[in-house]
């Protein structure tokens, strides 16, 4: 364990040192696009933040390839310099991407070839434990072709999420701490060597992410862009598929008994990680709800608009950081209430408590829904929309505060880059600018 957390600071750190520098690299190399009807920030952001976790990729993987016991992991196993090799494809395409803006079907091309190249040096599904079956060994076809399909739909799962400001960093960092934890479970607790590839993935992916989040935290000074969407939902994508199709589960031996008896008691371990689409399964069902939405409309489902699930926390009445709150806390739900299911899918509380927060969860949703009002005898303590009478608005000369909120009502207009005051922010609001000494009348 000591080894992992070594490798997570390392990865966090030199993801944190770097993202600075590359954050002026993109402003200077022109990665600041014109702000797009879609998007939620009002001033142009650098992209390019993918170029400083990948550079904490590699110095994660560099640093266990010299530890004593996750050097093990390189020496039997090709699956890290298999990541290496999609990672280091699938970089180079979102840096293309975030500079040039290029097509999405040629993205879509780069997505499967980056798979395929992790198909070619190993990492693959060999075999699907199936209940009441047993395993079902795949042919090698059946295998890339699963396979592939995992890591694309994963990548754009997360490049959909992957629209306010921490949201995609922070819920694939959550989704990778409960696969680390399963995976390190698997590993340690039963011995199973095939485990360790997808333990050391999941510690260098939140290492990544974390060292990332600061940065990118709103309002963010620098965006992920394509170039870390996608990279980290590669790694993401080669974790799961790792564990999945390469640990037999009669291997565990939790139970006694036929095969087919031990992988129809052992599904509740196995079904968070048959498909990636569990511990994410919030961007799934975005990425799902924008096909059919845009599909219905006759539009094409790589068409961009502001349908998606955080879009429409905002529409709600939730603020920014809000949102993206909500949106953790639905993603830990779903990650780790299947990591505890699977510990002991036997556990009443287990149910009981998701059911619980589930709820809890709904009501958060909801609250802008419902706007409390204080009694009358407490209406002095508390701020003017929970009162009864609301505020009242009193005529009065413009202010800067007044102003600034006459102008987030107007429509947004958006700022080209490379203009004056902009400093590379994601602030909601408009800023308001100080006032002129000498016009108020001042003698400085």
């Amino acid at each position: 364990m000591r080894e992992y957390l070594l490798t997570l600071c390392i990865t966090a750190a030199v993801t944190y040192l770097l993202t600075g520098p590359v954050r002026k690299f993109a402003i200077v190399a022109g990665a600041m696009p014109e702000i797009r009807a879609r998007d939620v920030h009002r001033e142009p952001t650098p992209r390019l933040g993918g170029i400083a976790m990948f550079f904490g990729l590699c110095a994660g993987l560099l640093v266990a390839d010299h530890l004593t016991n996750l050097s093990t992991v390189f020496e039997k196993s090709n699956e890290p310099r298999a990541l290496l090799s999609g990672a280091a494809l699938i970089w180079l395409i979102g840096v293309l991407d975030d500079k040039f803006e290029i097509d999405a079907l040629i993205k879509l091309g780069g997505q499967m070839i980056a798979a395929g190249v992790m198909v070619m040096q190993g990492l693959t599904i060999l075999w699907l434990p199936i209940p009441s079956v047993g395993n079902v060994a795949l042919t090698q076809w059946q295998g890339t072709l699963l396979t592939v399909a995992l890591v694309v739909i994963t990548i754009n799962a997360v490049n959909f999420v992957d629209g306010l400001d921490g949201l995609a960093a922070g819920m694939v960092c959550i989704a990778s701490a409960a696969f680390f934890l399963y995976a390190y479970r698997v590993w340690v607790s039963y011995g199973i060597e095939a485990a360790a590839p997808a333990t050391l993935f999941s510690a260098i992916l939140m290492g990544m992410c974390l060292g990332f989040l600061p940065h990118n935290m709103h309002p963010a000074r620098i965006f992920m862009g394509d170039s870390g969407s996608m990279l980290i939902g590669l790694v993401l994508a080669a974790g799961a598929i790792s564990i999945t199709g390469q640990v037999d589960p009669d291997a565990l031996k939790l139970f006694a008994g036929s095969e087919k008896a031990a992988v129809h008691q052992t599904v509740p371990v196995y079904i968070p990680l048959l498909l990636p689409l569990t511990i994410i399964a919030i961007p799934a069902a975005d990425l799902v709800l924008a096909i059919v939405r845009r599909t219905w409309r006759g539009q094409s489902p790589f068409a961009a608009d502001r349908g998606h699930l955080h879009h429409r926390l905002l529409e709600i009445g939730h603020s920014h950081s809000r949102a993206v709150l909500i949106m953790y806390f639905w993603s830990a739900l779903i990650a780790f209430g299947a990591l505890a299911y699977s510990v002991n899918s036997a556990s009443m509380w287990i149910v009981l408590g998701v059911v619980f927060l589930s709820f809890i969860g709904l009501v958060l949703l909801l609250l802008p829904r419902f706007t409390p009002r204080a009694p009358r005898w407490a209406e002095a303590f508390v701020p003017p929309r929970y009162r009864r009478g609301g505020a009242v608005a009193e005529p009065a000369a413009a202010t800067p505060q007044t102003a600034t909120a006459e102008s987030e009502e107007q429509p947004r207009t958006p700022v080209a880059a490379g203009v004056s005051r902009v400093n590379g922010s994601t602030a909601m609001g408009a800023r308001s600018r100080p006032l002129d000494r000498r016009k108020a009348g001042t003698s400085r």
